[in-house]
């Protein structure tokens, strides 16, 4: 179903790095989040999304952990492009 909504700034914000973290349309993300019982992005109104140095949301753990070793263990990977 399409249609037009209008979001504060700061829920837009929170889907939209939530889709793009999970590589999903914005329209999926809100989905997700919206049939999610206890949704850890779930806060209150009032609560201050938290944002890095640079200003970008930071999304809660899902329990996975990505160090610089292993994204430099990555790039040192031969791939067989064949």
């Amino acid at each position: 179903m399409r249609t037009t909504v209008n979001l504060d700034d700061d829920v837009y914000e929170l889907a939209s790095a939530y889709a793009s973290a999970r590589g999903i349309t914005l329209g999926s993300a809100l989905g997700e989040l919206v049939r999610t019982p206890n949704n850890p992005l779930s806060r209150s109104p009032d609560a201050p999304i938290a944002v890095d140095e640079k200003g970008f949301p930071i999304l809660p753990s899902r329990g996975r952990e990505l160090t610089p070793e292993m994204v430099k263990a990555a790039s040192e990977d031969e791939f067989d492009w064949k």
